[in-house]
C-alpha cells in the first residue's frame, strides 16, 4: 500500500477527531475519505503522552477499509486499552498519535528470519500469542533475544519459550504520527 502525505494526514485527524468525538458528541469527522484508505488493511493506533506509551490497540488483519479501522482502533487505544485507565480530556491535549498500517503477515519457519527495526512479529505458542510493532525493539534498543524475551512474557509465557516450537508470523509497517514519520519498511 502506499499512502500520500495528504492520506496520511486524513488518516491522523481521524483519529484525533474520533477520540475528541468521546469529549465532545458535536466534534466532526473528515468527511472527503480518499481514495487509498479504502482498501482494506490492518493498522494499530499508538497514543503517546510525553513518549510515554498511553494506549496502543489494533488489528492485525486487512478485514476493512484502513479509514474504519483507524477510526475504531483510535477510540481503542484511548479508551480500552486494559493496561491503562481510560484518558481524561486533559490528557488528550498533551497526546500524541502514531499509526502503523500493515501490510499482510506471512509466515516464517524460524525466529532467526525476523529483522529488528524492520519486521513486526506476531508470535503464538500453545494457544498463547502477543504481537510487537516493527519499531517497538527499535525504540526500547532491545536485539532479537529481548525483544522476544519480551514478546513471551507479553504473552503469558515463560521468557524462553520462544526459543523452540513457537511459531512466526512476520508483517511491515508504514509507521507515521503528529510528529514526523519515524520509518517505512516496505
Amino acid at each position: 500500500m502506499i499512502l500520500t502525505d495528504s492520506d496520511k494526514q486524513f488518516l491522523l485527524e481521524l483519529a484525533r477527531s474520533s477520540i475528541a468525538r468521546a469529549f465532545d458528541r458535536n466534534h466532526l469527522l473528515p468527511e472527503l475519505v480518499p481514495e487509498n484508505v479504502r482498501k482494506k488493511a490492518g493498522a494499530f493506533v499508538t497514543l503517546k503522552i510525553n513518549g510515554n506509551l498511553r494506549g496502543c490497540i489494533g488489528e492485525i488483519l486487512p478485514a476493512r477499509a484502513l479509514y474504519k479501522a483507524v477510526e475504531e482502533r483510535a477510540g481503542d487505544a484511548a479508551f480500552r486499552d486494559p493496561r491503562f485507565y481510560p484518558l481524561t480530556q486533559e490528557e488528550f491535549v498533551h497526546t500524541d498519535i502514531e499509526i502503523s498500517v500493515l501490510t499482510p503477515t506471512f509466515p516464517v519457519s524460524s525466529w532467526k528470519e525476523i529483522e529488528i527495526g524492520k519486521h513486526g512479529i506476531l508470535m503464538s505458542k500453545q494457544g498463547k500469542g502477543a504481537v510487537f510493532l516493527p519499531q517497538v525493539p527499535v525504540e526500547e534498543n532491545w536485539d532479537i533475544a529481548t525483544t522476544l524475551t519480551h514478546l513471551a512474557l507479553k504473552a503469558g509465557m515463560g521468557p524462553d519459550d520462544w526459543r523452540e516450537n513457537a511459531q512466526f508470523q512476520l508483517f511491515e509497517a508504514i509507521v507515521f504520527g503528529e510528529r514526523e514519520d519515524k520509518h517505512v519498511s516496505e
